[in-house]
């Protein structure tokens, strides 16, 4: 049996040890401003960073042939843990979004049915474009519901905890799948037409029927709504905070470990102000360029694979990774509300960066089997 040859992405892996020195520095620095029973969270992400690189090298040396045969297997045990979460977790800020595993942490599914779902998109649509050299109305209309069912589900469940931030994601996800592969993008249109009809019904509801709206889908929702819309306006602290310490840093910050200010999720939703206080200007203008580099990167690698569901894998994964640097770092900024997502590979987050280490362990994959077919 011919012995495989692992070929090492290196600025990728450049990039990853990048956001490990970012990451572990930024939530030592946070750490002053960390409740006690947190403990010493940089201790922590070490570790899960240590577990991350294993799980990493572990997904290359297991291959993308194999992940992909348990692609059904992988989202339905998805599933059923976010419908476990409704029955056994413990609400934390009065959501069921994580399992308490004792003198470990946390963890949430969520995460994990995200490239659950970026893989079983991926290989439905693949599985329709090997089928049909021509898609038919008939046939975009079953693939977009089939799509659109594999959304639903996790969907459901995921709002049901509530986790609204994570939906937007899985929208994302299949959104960006469906736009590289073949059906006609006049379905983009109709879509975002009954998307916006959709919002100024939500929003028509909200401000003129608040009675209705709170009487149909309860004031939790309506809540959380308001604080959404009402973000510009309003006078909370960790925005305030935010804005008030990257402003001041000027070009090369306050220094390491001299984050001015309080952040009430310094080391997670608010990373970002507190690497640009420390490192100010010229510092965030290098991270942003390594976000940048990493992005165009794996771009590039979906560009030169000829696999449709490899192509689809990290065009799904990409745009969800983009996404979620756009958010969190507008929202430190005040340019977007306060949603709670966090920025990849430098948030503290077990689950999230264990997510993202299984994710990037099967796009080293994908650059791999693109260059051993290009020297055979």
């Amino acid at each position: 049996m011919k012995k495989k040859n692992y070929i090492i992405h290196f600025p990728l892996l450049f990039c990853l040890l990048f956001f490990m020195i970012i990451s572990i520095l930024s939530i030592f620095s946070a750490g002053d401003y960390l409740s006690p029973s947190l403990g010493k969270l940089y201790l922590k992400q070490i570790f899960w960073y240590s577990l991350g690189f294993i799980l990493l090298f572990c997904i290359i040396k297991i291959g993308n042939k194999r992940i992909k045969k348990w692609t059904w297997i992988l989202y339905l045990i998805g599933n059923a843990l976010l419908l476990l979460l409704l029955f056994i977790a413990k609400p934390i800020n009065n959501s069921k979004c994580w399992f308490i595993i004792p003198g470990i942490g946390s963890f949430q599914p969520s995460e994990f049915m995200k490239i659950f779902l970026i893989l079983i998109v991926s290989k439905i649509v693949s599985d329709e474009i090997k089928e049909k050299k021509k898609f038919t109305w008939k046939q975009e209309t079953l693939l977009i519901g089939k799509v659109f069912f594999l959304f639903l589900l996790p969907t459901i469940l995921t709002f049901l905890e509530p986790d609204t931030g994570v939906i937007l994601l899985y929208f994302i996800i299949c959104l960006s799948i469906l736009f590289i592969s073949p059906i006609r993008k006049r379905w983009f249109l109709i879509s975002g037409g009954i998307v916006l009809c959709s919002i100024i019904l939500f929003l028509y509801f909200y401000f003129e029927q608040q009675k209705a709206f709170v009487n149909l889908l309860g004031t939790d929702l309506f809540y959380r709504i308001d604080r959404l819309l009402d973000w510009k306006n309003g006078t909370g602290l960790q925005l305030e905070n935010s804005l008030t310490a990257i402003g001041s840093s000027g070009l090369y910050g306050h220094g390491f470990h001299q984050t001015p200010l309080y952040f009430p999720e310094a080391g997670t939703d608010f990373i970002f102000s507190v690497f640009s206080s420390n490192f100010g200007l010229f510092g965030s203008y290098i991270l942003l360029a390594t976000l940048l580099f990493f992005d165009f990167t794996l771009l590039e690698i979906a560009k030169n694979t000829q696999s449709f569901i490899d192509r689809a894998i990290i065009v799904g994964g990409t745009s969800m990774l983009i996404y979620q640097q756009f958010q969190n770092i507008s929202m430190t900024l005040g340019v977007l509300p306060i949603t709670g997502i966090t920025l990849p590979f430098i948030s503290y987050g077990g689950s999230s960066l264990l997510s993202y280490m299984i994710l990037l362990g099967i796009f080293f994959n994908i650059h791999n089997d693109t260059k051993r077919k290009r020297n055979t």
